[in-house]
């Protein structure tokens, strides 16, 4: 087994900054690669980013791109999403999971084996 825990989430104004990580834990062999995902009230869970673990390889929702950047240390086993610029829309739970297996898609949270608790990020405008 996996365990993740999400730290960093906050209530923030529009255009201020914040920095999500995602300690895990446990089995930690190496994964195939981790994402962020968001959920708001009343929505389904939507991707957010993806990084592979190996080569660093990163995939972006259109709707962050340019705005989010996701990030990983190895060595600490941890991934992190660093979000500029932000807007009352990417108020959400924000949660973090991995994929163990290659060969799914990266968008899908059905290729995610893993996932955290989420934490919390309001943006206010």
């Amino acid at each position: 087994q996996v365990q993740l825990a999400e730290s960093g989430g906050g209530l923030v104004q529009a255009g201020d900054s914040l920095r999500l990580s995602c300690a895990a834990s446990g089995r930690t062999s190496t994964p195939n690669a981790m994402g962020w995902f968001r959920q708001a009230p009343g929505t389904e869970r939507e991707f957010v980013a993806r990084i592979s673990w190996s080569g660093g390889s990163t995939y972006y929702a259109d709707s962050v791109k340019g705005r989010f950047t996701i990030s990983r240390n190895r060595a600490k086993n941890t991934l992190y999403l660093q979000m500029n610029s932000l807007k009352p829309e990417d108020t959400a739970v924000y949660y973090c999971a991995v994929d163990k297996i290659p060969g799914g898609l990266y968008y899908a949270h059905e290729s995610y084996n893993y996932w955290g608790q989420g934490t919390q990020v309001t943006v206010s405008s």
